[in-house]
């Protein structure tokens, strides 16, 4: 069984399901985080959804660059969870199966080419205060207490 973070579903809302990929990138004990500033201001670990007809893996690194500008190397998977939320841009309610992998960002070839999208790094620990999404939360801590982060 796959858990769940955050509010459970309504029960008189029809959600559709949004796989997506993520990923923690670690480098000399800091994290390569994003910064989204619409539709709310937030900080998250770079990912996004997964196209369809694309793999989780082809969507990380696409996701990361976009998002970050920066490549990344060696992916490997994590926890992958759901959290159901409604979705403002898309204005949709999704179920979101967010797959998150631990992976290393390798060179940075740019800005981030999504609008609105800055890449941060941001010390592990102090990560876990302002990433906003539970399960990513909860992924990184573990990854944090396994020793996986360096």
């Amino acid at each position: 069984m796959i858990r769940r973070y955050g509010s459970p579903p309504l029960a008189d809302t029809r959600y559709r399901l949004r796989p997506g990929a993520y990923a923690i990138l670690p480098r000399g004990g800091r994290l390569l985080l994003t910064h989204q500033a619409a539709p709310e201001p937030e900080i998250q670990l770079p990912g996004g959804g997964i196209d369809p007809g694309e793999s989780p893996i082809v969507a990380l690194y696409r996701e990361s660059r976009e998002e970050t500008g920066w490549t990344l190397a060696r992916p490997r998977l994590l926890r992958s969870y759901r959290r159901f939320v409604f979705m403002p841009e898309y204005d949709m309610f999704a179920e979101k199966l967010c797959h998150v992998y631990l992976a290393h960002p390798v060179r940075r070839f740019g800005a981030p080419q999504e609008a609105g999208h800055t890449a941060l790094w941001l010390d592990a620990g102090a990560a876990l205060d302002v990433i906003k999404s539970p399960g990513d939360r909860a992924v990184l801590a573990e990854a944090l207490q396994r020793g996986l982060i360096r």
